[in-house]
């Protein structure tokens, strides 16, 4: 296997380090103007800097447009620049989408019916340039070309289905940044196996911007990442597995978000994934039902160990996926190691 050239390695540490110099400046700026939320595990009435996610839009971004700059300019290369732009746009439109929900607070947000619109049309700029290959591999069939169907109506609902979803899983320090690194890295290696360098250096460069935004929103967080990250992470995933032609591996890494979703149905998607404060900081279930991960997390860990606090619950949520993703390389191995 060829090693990338070196100057590839540029993008992530611009992507890297300007979510991380720009970041302390929007935490100021951000308590500043009042753009604060209060951390709902929590007792007390301390305020939080909001939307931080805005300087990873803005990492990932510059980060994507020196690649395209190096691959332009040093290698004389315009191959998939198409796919790169429309993947930009994607996930411009998702930020768009989020920031409008953050300003205007996640409670008296956009409603959900406008919020689906908005999700249904960034997956426009896939749909325009036919994005995939347009095959579904069905179990005990094989592959099936979908055609117009493909681009049409299989990718929306990928798109939409992955940027709401992702969404759901959250609320706590450190979780969707962490989940978001984990996913897109075990995707952008899958798709550097499977020789879609670029797709995997796209990919990259959203986790080096989340791995600088996790050292600041990790427990105890001193920013929320809000929807205009997590709606353009949820974005990216469902853009790779279509880009990269690996729709099974990511659905199947999705399986948490998956579980999520029934337990939310169970509540009528109006029960919230925050734990019950406690004074010394340990957390309760909320409701006597189950209705997120974090509500099972919180009932399991305290039968191990008693006590449960916000970062063991995003720890074994964490724990949860990683699982996940390595049982999904096993019984993948052989479409991932080709």
């Amino acid at each position: 296997m060829n090693l990338p050239n070196p100057l590839l390695f540029i993008p992530l540490f611009v992507a890297f380090w300007v979510t991380y110099l720009v970041l302390p400046g929007w935490i100021k700026k951000a308590r500043k103007f009042g753009l604060t939320g209060k951390n709902m595990n929590k007792l007390g009435k301390e305020k939080i800097a909001e939307a931080g996610g805005i300087t990873v839009i803005a990492g990932f971004v510059l980060g994507a447009f020196i690649y395209i700059a190096i691959k332009t300019f040093y290698f004389s290369s315009k191959d998939n620049l198409i796919e790169i732009f429309s993947l930009i746009s994607v996930v411009l439109i998702f930020a768009f989408i989020g920031i409008v929900d953050d300003l205007l607070g996640w409670k008296k947000g956009l409603s959900r019916k406008f919020r689906l619109f908005l999700c249904l049309f960034a997956s426009v700029p896939l749909i325009v340039i036919n994005a995939g290959n347009g095959g579904i591999d069905i179990p005990f069939i094989g592959v099936v070309n979908a055609g117009f169907l493909y681009p049409l109506v299989l990718i929306p609902i990928g798109v939409v289905g992955a940027s709401t979803t992702f969404n759901f899983l959250a609320g706590y320090n450190g979780l969707e940044a962490g989940q978001g690194i984990l996913i897109l890295s075990s995707l952008s290696l899958i798709s550097y196996l499977n020789q879609d360098r670029w797709l995997a250096l796209i990919g990259l460069c959203l986790v080096f911007s989340l791995i600088a935004f996790w050292i600041f929103n990790k427990f105890p967080a001193r920013v929320l990442p809000g929807d205009v990250i997590t709606y353009p992470i949820g974005g990216l995933i469902a853009i790779m597995a279509i880009f990269g032609g690996i729709e099974k591996i990511a659905f199947f890494f999705f399986i948490p978000y998956i579980l999520e979703v029934v337990l939310k149905l169970r509540g009528r998607l109006e029960k919230q994934s925050f734990g019950k404060p406690n004074r010394d900081g340990s957390l309760d279930l909320p409701y006597d039902k189950i209705y997120g991960l974090e509500h099972l997390a919180i009932k399991v860990i305290k039968k191990i160990k008693g006590k449960v606090y916000e970062k063991d619950v995003v720890f074994y949520i964490h724990l949860l996926q990683l699982f996940i993703i390595l049982l999904g390389f096993f019984i993948f191995r052989k479409s991932i190691f080709v």
